[in-house]
């Protein structure tokens, strides 16, 4: 199953809402380091367009309402007219947004998949075994190992 793809207005809302910053505390250094990457990509984007920068500059500071409305329409126009810089943002805000989420889960049984590596934890309390690509990890069961 596909995640779901983030809309234009939860990327922008997640790059220059202030109460993404207002969490700042409790964001891991990759969160935030990602979250950079987004907004310049996102100014990247629209360099060379004066209105949009200053708007962009203000809801970076600001984080209102308004700014990030107005970057979520220029922002969807955007995405519309170029895949690659669709995907390549909604990629990298999906990447954020399951990082921030990761601690709401509940469930007993959690595989994460960064980049093709993969992270399973069955219990919050457990000790946490991790492989690499070409390596196994062999898990015995109530059967002593042979």
């Amino acid at each position: 199953m596909e995640p779901a793809t983030l809309t234009a207005a939860a990327i922008a809302t997640l790059a220059f809402s202030k109460a993404i910053e207002k969490t700042a505390e409790t964001l891991t250094a990759s969160v935030l380091n990602k979250l950079n990457n987004l907004r310049e990509k996102i100014w990247q984007r629209f360099k060379g367009n004066q209105k949009l920068e200053q708007t962009l500059a203000k809801a970076q500071k600001e984080g209102s309402k308004a700014d990030v409305d107005l970057i979520t329409a220029y922002l969807q126009v955007a995405m519309d007219t170029d895949a690659k810089f669709a995907q390549d943002i909604q990629q990298l805000a999906q990447e954020i947004n399951q990082e921030i989420n990761i601690d709401k889960i509940e469930g007993r049984n959690v595989q994460n998949v960064y980049g093709g590596e993969a992270f399973q934890s069955n219990d919050a309390n457990a000790p946490t075994f991790q492989g690499g690509s070409g390596h196994n990890i062999t898990f015995n069961y109530n059967t002593p190992p042979s």
